[in-house]
């Protein structure tokens, strides 16, 4: 038979010898994100996220990156977009667009809390531009909102959420957003 031996509990005065930590230094030896990337593409729900961001940076005092990914495109191409897909042809017009989006996210970005905020355009696709642009700022924190996470277009194709979440070497925050 092998018995296993535990290791003494500590004693009362061993236990009352180690400091006690209050809230206040506790929060100070937590590790607090230094930089937050925030994707938008300019819907209601990813200004939701964008918000949410936003408060976490302000209370962290981190930098907020808020960036909105777009693709270059001519006047047919968003002429035949826009009968196309009606009220969500925002999402593939070209640079002017993502200006406004990202100037509307910053204004939303400064009321909720942050401080020092950039603003990122970036061309090609949302879900490896947000990845790409975390890698390339060391970003400790990726937040998006989650439309489109449970939706059947979702499930079958993917969806920017769901692919980042599975894809992302930092933390993923997915804001509930649309329910």
């Amino acid at each position: 038979m092998v018995y296993a031996v535990a290791a003494p509990l500590p004693t009362f005065r061993q236990r009352s010898a180690q400091p006690r930590l209050y809230p206040a230094q506790l929060e100070e030896r937590m590790t607090a994100y230094r930089t937050i990337v925030v994707g938008t593409d300019g819907s209601d729900s990813s200004y939701v996220a964008v918000e949410k961001a936003a408060a976490l940076a302000g209370a962290a005092g981190s930098t907020l990156i808020l960036a909105c990914a777009y693709y270059p495109t001519d006047d047919r191409d968003v002429a035949a977009a826009s009968d196309m897909l009606k009220d969500e042809a925002y999402q593939v017009r070209g640079s002017a667009p993502t200006n406004e989006i990202l100037r509307t996210a910053r204004d939303r970005a400064v009321a909720a809390g942050a401080k020092e905020i950039v603003e990122k355009p970036i061309v090609g696709e949302p879900v490896e531009s947000l990845l790409d642009l975390v890698k390339e700022t060391q970003a400790d924190l990726l937040v998006v909102g989650n439309r489109g996470l449970n939706t059947l277009a979702g499930r079958l194709l993917g969806s920017v959420p769901s692919d980042v979440a599975r894809k992302s070497k930092s933390d993923v925050l997915i804001v509930h957003t649309v329910r």
